[in-house]
């Protein structure tokens, strides 16, 4: 997901963790290095974090423009297209990707 911050798009990386899993700095340095060694350093996210749902679409696509106009404070115009849109919240107002 990209976002605009400080004249330019950086990666940021949502984390939706598996039963159990917890999210700590070791994680995150697992995620950048496998992202690092299988893509490049330049595909590495600037921000992970974590989130408690991803937004699917009726049809069962994961929804990136929505959460992207949550991420930049725009409104989400269509909501009813969603399976989840209670998973929308979970984007909003995040403190780490306000630095």
């Amino acid at each position: 997901m990209g976002q605009d911050h400080e004249g330019d798009v950086r990666i940021v990386l949502f984390v939706k963790l598996a039963a159990g899993a917890s999210f700590d700095a070791a994680l995150v340095e697992r995620i950048r290095a496998v992202i690092r060694s299988g893509a490049s350093p330049r595909h590495v996210p600037a921000v992970i974090a974590p989130v408690a749902d991803i937004p699917y679409t009726l049809s069962g696509k994961k929804v990136e423009l929505a959460v992207r106009a949550i991420i930049h404070g725009r409104p989400v115009k269509n909501r009813d297209a969603l399976a989840n849109p209670e998973a929308l919240d979970g984007f909003a107002d995040r403190p780490e990707l306000r630095a």
